[in-house]
C-alpha cells in the first residue's frame, strides 16, 4: 500500500528510539522509500548507522552540513515527502513542533513540510499526562495532525501507565491511512469473517477451513479508507484489525445473532464469514466416547440470517460470498439473487493458490446489474481494495439516482 511512497521517519531521544529500527523495516517492507533523520539525542540511543543499514538510504543528523546538505537538504527533506511521521515523540520536539520553533533538522523539516503528519509521543505517564503535552498535542491535532496514541503498561523508568510508543506495525497502519483515499468515510461497515464452531460434544465440533484472512483483510482495508468498521468474527487466531472494533463469536448461531444486532448500524454489509450449513442435532453434553460401532451423527439445518436482512435493507448494501468448488458463477449468481445481494464474491476453494488459509486469492465478483469481473491472483489485501472500489461504485450510483443519504436507525 506504500508502494513508492517516500515516508521520512524522525526519531527522537528517548529509551524508545531503538523501536524506530522495526519502524523502518516494516515500512520498506511495504514498498515505501524511507528517509530518517535524527536528533542529536536520538543518536544517543541507536545508532545512525543502523538506521542507514535499515531504510537504504543515508541518514540525516544535521541542519546544515557540508557532507549532507548537497544530496539531503532539510528542505528537499521535507519537499521529497508523502508523508513524515515522527517515532517517538518526545514531549519536547511535541512542544516545538506546536509552537513553530525549528533549532534542528527535525523540526526544520516539520515547519518546511507540506504534506501529512503524524506523531508517536513515548514518554513518561506524568509528563503525558501534563497539562502543556495535552495541550500541545491538541494544537498539532486542530492543525491536521495524526496523533498516534501511545499504549499503556509498564515502562522503562519504571512507572506503570500510558506513555509506551505504539507497537511499530500501528503507526506503518496510521500512515497508510494517512495516504489512502477515503472514498469510504461516513461508511459504517460490519463485516464477518471466519469460520464457525458446531458443537459436536464439550470436545469436538463440526467446522470448515476458514481462517478469515480475507475477511479481516477488508476489515482493515475499509478502516485505512476511512470507514468505520464492525467485524464479528468467528475462532480466529488472526489479531484485530487496528481501528476496527472486533465482535468474538464461536457457533453459527452466535455469529448470526451478532449480525443481526448490528445491521441496524451499519451503511453496508459484507458477509465474508463462512458460517456452518449444519450443526449436530443433538449436542453430547459431555465428551462422547469411542467405540467400535461407530456413530451417526444427526445434523440439523442452520436458518440463514442473510434473506430476512435482504429484506430490511433499505438503502444499505449488501455484499455476500460464494465459496464454490464446482460451477463457480452458476452457483454464485443462484445466491446472488436468491439473498437479494448487491454484490457477491465467488472464489474456487479447491484451488492451493487461492481460498482457505493462503494469502492469495482469485475472486469473480457478480453484481445485481449484471456485471462480472475475475480478478487475477492476487493478495488478499489487494483483492480487499477490489471489493471495496465495487462497494464504492456501487454507492456512488446510487447517490446520483437518490441523493438522500442512509441514516443510521439505531445506534448499536
Amino acid at each position: 500500500m506504500l508502494k513508492d511512497k517516500t515516508i521520512v521517519v524522525g526519531v527522537c531521544g528517548g529509551i524508545a528510539a531503538y523501536k524506530a529500527a522495526e519502524l523502518i523495516r516494516l515500512l520498506v517492507a511495504r514498498g515505501a522509500r524511507v528517509r530518517v533523520m535524527m536528533t542529536r539525542n536520538a543518536a544517543e540511543f541507536i545508532t545512525p548507522l543502523t538506521l542507514q543499514t535499515l531504510s537504504l538510504n543515508p541518514v540525516a543528523t544535521e541542519t546544515f552540513s557540508l557532507t549532507q546538505e548537497s544530496e539531503i537538504g532539510h528542505i528537499r527533506v521535507a519537499d521529497s515527502a508523502d508523508a513524515i511521521v515522527i517515532a517517538p515523540a518526545t514531549a519536547n520536539v511535541i512542544a516545538k513542533a506546536a509552537y513553530g520553533l525549528a533549532d534542528d533538522l527535525v523540526t526544520t523539516v516539520l515547519l518546511a513540510a507540506q504534506c501529512p503528519l503524524a506523531f508517536a509521543p513515548a514518554m513518561n505517564v506524568h509528563m503525558y499526562a501534563h497539562p502543556a503535552v495535552i495541550e500541545n498535542l491538541d494544537k498539532l491535532r486542530t492543525r491536521g495532525a495524526t496523533i498516534i496514541e501511545p499504549g499503556a503498561g509498564a515502562l522503562a523508568c519504571g512507572y506503570e501507565g500510558k506513555g509506551r510508543l505504539v507497537d511499530p506495525a500501528v503507526i506503518v497502519d496510521e500512515v497508510e491511512r494517512m495516504l489512502a483515499p477515503h472514498d469510504l468515510a461516513g461508511e459504517r461497515i460490519l463485516i464477518t469473517a471466519g469460520p464457525t464452531q458446531e458443537p459436536i460434544d464439550p470436545v469436538r465440533f463440526v467446522s470448515n477451513r476458514s481462517t478469515g484472512k480475507m475477511g479481516f483483510a477488508i476489515a482493515r482495508a475499509a478502516w485505512r479508507r476511512g470507514a468505520a468498521v464492525r467485524l464479528v468474527a468467528g475462532p480466529s487466531a488472526i489479531a484485530t484489525p487496528h481501528g476496527v472494533e472486533r465482535i468474538d463469536t464461536v457457533a453459527a448461531a452466535d455469529l448470526l445473532s451478532a449480525t443481526s444486532r448490528n445491521f441496524p448500524w451499519c451503511s453496508s454489509l459484507i458477509m465474508a464469514a463462512a458460517v456452518a450449513d449444519f450443526r449436530p442435532k443433538n449436542p453430547a453434553p459431555h465428551k462422547l466416547k469411542k467405540n467400535s460401532a461407530g456413530m451417526v451423527l444427526d445434523l440439523a439445518p442452520i436458518t440463514d440470517e442473510l434473506p430476512r436482512l435482504a429484506a430490511k435493507k433499505a438503502g444499505r448494501i449488501l455484499i455476500g460470498f460464494a465459496a464454490e468448488t464446482q460451477d463457480l458463477e452458476v452457483n454464485a449468481l443462484d445466491k446472488l439473487r436468491r439473498k437479494k445481494l448487491d454484490l457477491i464474491v465467488g472464489n474456487d476453494v479447491s484451488r492451493a493458490d487461492a481460498g482457505f488459509a493462503v494469502d492469495t486469492n482469485i475472486v469473480t465478483m457478480l453484481s445485481a446489474d449484471g456485471r462480472v469481473e475475475t480478478t487475477p491472483k492476487l493478495l488478499k489485501d489487494e483483492v480487499a481494495d477490489v471489493i471495496l472500489d465495487r462497494l464504492v461504485a456501487i454507492r456512488t450510483a446510487r447517490s446520483k439516482s437518490r441523493p438522500t443519504p442512509l441514516r443510521s436507525t439505531h445506534e448499536a
